[in-house]
């Protein structure tokens, strides 16, 4: 019989929502809505979710990595670590709601899990992909595919991390990716993986449970 316990720490596996389509700041409400309401015994959970286009600030974004450009695309100032980011159809997004004290987690053993997720993903995929101690997140011949981002309150993490499969790469081109001027990004369907961002998504679930 499969185990639901997570291997790392011997905790419950995270309930699994998958959210579909959804706005952006709406789901950032129900995100921290869900972190204060917390009890020690609260279950954890990974929200599956695709966003509209929109651009989303983390507290370290300066002004000088906005959008040069007006091209529509809504600007949103969150809570989260980081600086600026992309969000659109055809990205799979993950937030990771979890109670690090009770998974005996730091917020730095979590990252390296999750990008380590990202990175075993693509692996089954014949990509070779790394991540960079000086710049949280997963790269392909220096491209960047996925973005981290978390919030801790109380010993509780929201927000988590996107990954680009078969988004519009264009609204990138006007920022500064994460911060750092003339970064390139990439995306799946531009390694040759033609696979629908719900099926990724669900592969990428799976090793992340398996992960945390």
């Amino acid at each position: 019989m499969p185990s639901n316990l997570g291997p790392s720490t011997g905790q419950r596996a995270p309930a699994i929502r998958r959210l579909g389509m959804a706005d952006y700041e709406s789901t950032w409400d129900r995100m921290r809505d869900f972190t204060l309401a917390r009890t020690p015994s609260t279950p954890d959970e990974l929200w599956q979710v695709e966003h509209p286009a929109v651009y989303t600030l983390g507290v370290a974004a300066k002004a000088e990595h906005l959008p040069r450009v007006d091209n529509g695309i809504p600007v949103v100032k969150t809570d989260r670590g980081g600086q600026i980011t992309y969000h659109g159809p055809g990205q799979v997004v993950v937030y990771t709601l979890l109670d690090l004290r009770r998974r005996n987690l730091g917020v730095r053993a979590l990252v390296r899990r999750l990008e380590q997720a990202v990175i075993e993903l693509l692996k089954g995929y014949r990509i070779d992909a790394t991540a960079r101690d000086d710049a949280p997140g997963v790269y392909v011949a220096g491209a960047k595919i996925a973005a981290l981002g978390l919030r801790v309150r109380n010993g509780c993490c929201y927000h988590g991390l996107s990954l680009n499969v078969s988004m519009d790469l264009a609204p990138f081109y006007v920022i500064n990716p994460c911060g750092y001027p003339g970064l390139e990004v990439t995306r799946l369907c531009d390694l040759g993986i033609a696979e629908p961002a719900e099926a990724v998504a669900e592969k990428l679930l799976d090793r992340l449970a398996a992960r945390i």
